[in-house]
């Protein structure tokens, strides 16, 4: 199945972390957005959103990377222990999702990308809005292992790729020790995780050097 991507965005990371948990193996599609590659025709066709990452699995495309995390393991997982098909266990796992989506992912974007795309200075305020949302997942992790509950799901995926970014950007989890201590044991658990580093290092070098 074809994959657009760049290794760059933490997103895309988490789906691709969420392919080899499941064994799938994805044709890398490396789209320039910077040179405008999303927004050419064929790419409108499959994903008039123009966003990475985009999925095309046999002609089906999907996009939106939690959704697509979800449709993997749906699809092609060996069992249901990234995604469990018990009601709370998944309600649990989406609230986590949607929590990275719209609070741990969004703050560190509200952050940094005016920084880094429109050359702003750094804003105090926001800046205690990412600290806020980093002290709701030590919360959340208080007495468990993994962000909804004892077993690794994709909401740790896409929580990971976040939090690989945030430590990338020189963020100091030392003093959230229950998000230190499960993300070091992501670096250890979680498949390819090898390549979400290399993705977040990447990130770094391109937007973050020199700042």
């Amino acid at each position: 199945m074809d994959f657009y991507y760049l290794p760059g965005s933490a997103p895309c990371r988490a789906v691709q972390m969420t392919a080899a948990a499941v064994g799938v193996e994805l044709n890398l599609k490396l789209t320039n957005l910077m040179a405008g590659e999303h927004m050419k025709p064929e790419f409108l066709k499959l994903n008039p959103q123009h966003t990475i990452p985009t999925l095309v699995d046999n002609g089906f495309s999907l996009w939106e990377s939690r959704a697509i995390m979800g449709y993997l393991v749906e699809k092609y997982g060996k069992d249901d222990k990234l995604y469990p098909k018990d009601p709370q266990k998944r309600a649990l796992v989406n609230q986590r999702l949607y929590f990275d989506m719209g609070v741990f992912y969004q703050r560190f974007g509200d952050y940094w990308y005016p920084q880094i795309f429109a050359k702003q200075p750094a804003n105090p305020d926001n800046f205690k809005k990412m600290e806020e949302a980093v002290g709701f997942l030590n919360t959340f992790l208080e007495g468990h292992q993994y962000a909804a509950g004892d077993d690794l799901t994709i909401a740790d995926l896409s929580l990971a790729a976040s939090a690989a970014t945030y430590e990338v950007a020189g963020f100091d989890f030392s003093k959230y020790p229950n998000v230190q201590a499960w993300l070091e044991r992501c670096k250890k658990n979680a498949p390819s995780y090898d390549l979400n580093q290399a993705g977040a290092d990447e990130f770094k070098a391109k937007f973050l050097s020199g700042m």
